[in-house]
């Protein structure tokens, strides 16, 4: 598969595939498509059902397969943002935000992953449940705003923000550390009470503006009502 992402802020990936090829992506993601890409959809089981249903992705998917020569198909990202694409291999596999599966090989696994701490889980900005990556073949996954990436060395730690952690390589550690300073500065600086720590090796994306707070920054304007 060769793709391409373009447009911004609002980005598109579009794959071009083989004949015979195939790709899925999470529901309502297709945006446009040449007319020989055939169209199925599947759950992959209860068990898959459960977890999608957990990190709040539809329960069902679209799988696109290019018949009779090659084809062409484009996913959109639903919110502002960017989209990441990686490329998986090799045994390496990626954690990241609920709800940010746009599309990917059919080759490519997708399982709940549940914090080792659970304090981590709870506190750390993401949630208990994040999801898991693996296999071998390409997935695309959608940031909220602009991606800025890192790369940890053993040991590195990087402190961050609620919600500004979009995935990060399976060989990073995620946990909690509180805000340094005092009950003042927790209850009045605005950052919260705990960041999430991020501990090298790997890559970790970050992401500068997550729907949630896009969502508190235009409810001012937002009507009410008369």
């Amino acid at each position: 598969m060769k793709y391409e992402i373009k447009g911004d802020p609002f980005p598109v990936v579009i794959c071009n595939l083989d004949a015979g090829e195939d790709v899925k992506c999470q529901k309502g993601a297709m945006a446009w498509m040449t007319p020989n890409m055939d169209m199925k959809t599947q759950t992959g089981g209860l068990g898959k059902m459960f977890g999608k249903a957990l990190t709040g992705e539809s329960m069902f998917e679209n799988i696109y397969t290019a018949a009779n020569g090659e084809g062409m198909i484009a996913f959109t990202s639903g919110v502002p943002g960017k989209i990441l694409a990686v490329k998986l291999e090799g045994g390496k596999t990626i954690v990241a935000q609920k709800k940010s599966f746009l599309a990917s090989s059919t080759s490519i696994e997708m399982e709940t992953s549940f914090q080792k701490k659970f304090g981590a889980g709870l506190l750390g900005g993401e949630g208990f449940i994040m999801q898991k990556f693996s296999g071998n073949g390409d997935l695309f996954l959608e940031i909220d705003g602009s991606m800025i990436e890192y790369e940890l060395a053993a040991g590195q730690v990087m402190l961050v923000d609620t919600g500004s952690l979009a995935a990060m390589e399976g060989s990073v550690n995620m946990d909690i550390e509180s805000v340094k300073g005092g009950l003042g500065n927790k209850l009045v600086g605005g950052e919260g009470f705990f960041n999430t720590k991020l501990t090298g090796p790997g890559k970790v994306w970050l992401q500068t503006m997550p729907v949630s707070q896009l969502a508190e920054a235009i409810r001012p304007f937002i009507p009410t009502g008369r």
